[in-house]
């Protein structure tokens, strides 16, 4: 299989008066396509730095971050943006959706802003929002909505670009139990379903234990956890 991330000495530091501060410290990295790479870590362990970095949300004091056919480490504004639209899904701890907008609106409209026909738009989300089990709440606005059916409402609108790879940035970590683990079998399967490639950083061990693939991060550090 050939790789969908590779990481080369990747560095991130964050200097504040006289001090500096190394979050990342020179990693080499790669992400197989199609893999579920899982990341675990402690709070504060760079892990979510990490992904950001991926993400094109931060930017990499040094190094190079390949994802794809994009050199991430050295985009524009407007190429991150293009990015983000065209290869990313993102999922993140809180769901960031729209509050005036209701479920189906919040999953087709990143459709529409790409260029897509409504029709096109929406015909997709109502695909994925039945994919999540959402297929009687898609006129809900989130304030209607659950913490889990805000956060799978989350997880269809990562899809709707059809993108190659999906970042999870705590997907659970809001969540009580028996949601962290509806939504984590949730996200896996939908992954499979789709045929993406997923990267998801948490702290929570059985929920990392899903991957086909582990690292753990420390102090800046990532090692391959090996079965």
């Amino acid at each position: 299989m050939s790789n969908i991330v590779t990481i080369s000495g990747l560095e991130k530091t964050y200097t504040t008066g006289n001090e500096k501060l190394s979050i990342l410290k020179n990693l080499d990295f790669v992400v197989e396509e199609g893999s579920k790479t899982i990341i675990i870590g402690e709070s504060g362990s760079g892990k979510s730095t990490l992904l950001n970095i991926i993400g094109s949300i931060d930017k990499a004091t040094a190094g190079t971050v390949i994802a794809g056919p994009w050199n991430v480490t050295e985009l524009n504004e407007q190429e991150q943006a293009l990015y983000r639209q065209n290869f990313l899904g993102l999922i993140f701890q809180f769901h960031y959706l729209l509050k005036d907008f209701t479920a189906l609106e919040n999953v087709y409209m990143a459709s529409y802003m790409a260029g897509n026909t409504k029709k096109q738009a929406v015909e997709r989300a109502k695909t994925l929002l039945c994919d999540v089990g959402l297929e009687n709440r898609m006129n809900h606005l989130p304030s209607q909505l659950s913490g889990g059916e805000r956060q799978r409402v989350a997880v269809a609108r990562a899809l709707i670009n059809n993108p190659s790879l999906i970042l999870a940035d705590e997907p659970t970590g809001n969540l009580d139990p028996e949601n962290a683990v509806l939504i984590s079998d949730l996200l896996f399967s939908m992954a499979d379903k789709y045929k993406k490639t997923l990267i998801l950083v948490t702290h929570d061990v059985k929920l990392a234990a899903k991957g086909s693939v582990r690292y753990t991060i420390k102090r800046g550090k990532i090692e391959k956890v090996e079965d």
